[in-house]
């Protein structure tokens, strides 16, 4: 009997190490499809599971104790929070540096900036949650430094996270604030530059670092360590870079 639970025990340490639940910003969702596939040809064996949210929400989620093993956030705020916890075995490190766009499905005149948003055919403008998203508090910054938010209130639409923003851009508003990685999704790529977005000036919102953390929970898992090691390894900057993140190197 004691043999059998050893090797029960032994059995599932190894399933385990060669599993990995990742909590990943809704923002790399597209990137990550082929960060995986790169990762899972040096390591076939190796199982990658990933949720999708808000870097808040996931927070949150990893303060009340959800098995995550890596965080991958859209900043460096609650990585770096979730460190001070006492919840992660390092300190939050940068992967990535997101940029911030003003999206229309439709033709638009964006000679005129951010100032478009105040013409009266705009009536919807989607952003990502001001207060969980990183995105949406980007989003937020840069629409008060232009002094547009006050003026431009009623027409703001808030979505949970920068996905749920993208549906919001594509089917319920007219302009959105989205992750500039979103236009290499497959229903974003055919708009065109300065005809369907713009890039936001950067000086108006603070840089959205984008930050990593190995989460105590994987403290015996390998497969996590190595998963972790590859995202600030050349190759994950490569795909990373393809896909409209700011790289340093």
């Amino acid at each position: 009997m004691l043999r059998l639970f050893v090797i029960f025990v032994l059995l599932n340490n190894y399933l385990y190490a060669q599993r990995i639940n990742i909590a990943l910003s809704s923002n790399v969702s597209y990137a990550f499809v082929d960060l995986k596939k790169a990762f899972n040809k040096k390591y076939p064996k190796i199982k990658i599971f990933s949720s999708l949210a808000s870097s808040g929400k996931h927070s949150s989620l990893i303060l009340h104790g959800a098995p995550y093993d890596i965080f991958i956030s859209a900043d460096m705020f609650y990585p770096q929070y979730l460190y001070e916890k006492k919840l992660a075995l390092f300190k939050p490190k940068i992967y990535a540096r997101g940029s911030l766009i003003l999206f229309s499905t439709k033709q638009q005149n964006f000679k005129k900036g951010l100032s478009l948003i105040s013409n009266a055919n705009i009536k919807k403008i989607a952003l990502a949650n001001t207060k969980t998203a990183p995105y949406g508090k980007a989003s937020l910054s840069a629409l008060k430094k232009a002094n547009l938010f006050i003026k431009n209130k009623h027409k703001f639409i808030y979505a949970s996270n920068i996905s749920q923003t993208i549906t919001y851009a594509l089917s319920a508003s007219d302009l959105a604030f989205i992750a500039k990685a979103s236009l290499y999704s497959i229903k974003l790529r055919k708009y065109k530059k300065d005809i369907h977005w713009i890039e936001v000036d950067s000086s108006l919102y603070p840089a959205l670092n984008q930050g990593i953390i190995l989460l105590k929970r994987a403290n015996n898992n390998e497969a996590a360590k190595k998963f972790y090691n590859f995202m600030l390894e050349k190759e994950a900057k490569k795909i990373l870079k393809q896909y409209g993140y700011n790289i340093n190197d």
